[in-house]
């Protein structure tokens, strides 16, 4: 039997949490941007183990931690805060930003995945979506079925979207290949998007 209270209210609030735009969106779009689909696809998996991890520790009661140790979510949000930084940093250099667009760079696909699940797990959104709302739609006590349906509504949305963010990164690289000043343009901007979201996340 199903411990969720709104299946629709739950799919609702999904695409309205994959559509604001966050670190996560960024970090798809830029790697797709800069090393292609495959590159792309790696980020993709790399938020939706993100998610998926959020979602079990939102069910086994982590939340429950971080309400009686906030300091252990500051120091989380602190991490995010220095990566995110760390990554629009390195999109602000002017070597970065001259790197031709459809030349693959030295990581890997495991790498790729790895920073997407860094973004993932120290972003502000994610935590507040899976920790603070996502309870919201479930009564005690949460049964694995119902957990299993949250998992495939929350990863079969974000896959779709995510996925749609890969195909439109995609194209839209290579439209600014041939414009060169253009996408060195809009890559800086995506460093000062990082750097932004950087400083947010310390004054949370």
């Amino acid at each position: 039997m199903h411990s969720i209270d709104s299946l629709g209210s739950l799919v609702l609030a999904v695409l309205v949490f994959q559509l604001i735009p966050g670190p996560g969106t960024l970090a798809i779009l830029r790697t797709t941007a800069q090393h292609g689909m495959r590159a792309g696809f790696a980020s993709v998996s790399g938020t939706l183990l993100g998610g998926l991890l959020c979602m079990l520790a939102a069910a086994s009661g982590l939340e429950a931690v971080f309400r009686g140790h906030p300091q252990a979510l500051h120091l989380l949000q602190a991490g995010g805060a220095v990566y995110l930084g760390w990554m629009g940093c390195r999109l602000m250099r002017p070597a970065a930003a001259a790197a031709p667009a459809g030349v693959p760079a030295a990581p890997g696909w495991a790498c790729h995945c790895r920073q997407a699940l860094a973004v993932s797990l120290t972003n502000p959104k994610v935590i507040l979506f899976y920790f603070a709302l996502l309870p919201l739609f479930f009564r005690a006590p949460v049964t694995a079925e119902s957990l299993a349906t949250m998992v495939g509504c929350v990863s079969g949305i974000s896959l779709l979207y995510q996925a749609g963010l890969v195909l439109a990164g995609h194209a839209a690289a290579r439209r600014l290949g041939r414009l060169p000043s253009l996408r060195r343009l809009v890559q800086r901007a995506a460093g000062v998007a990082l750097i932004g979201f950087a400083i947010r996340l310390l004054w949370a």
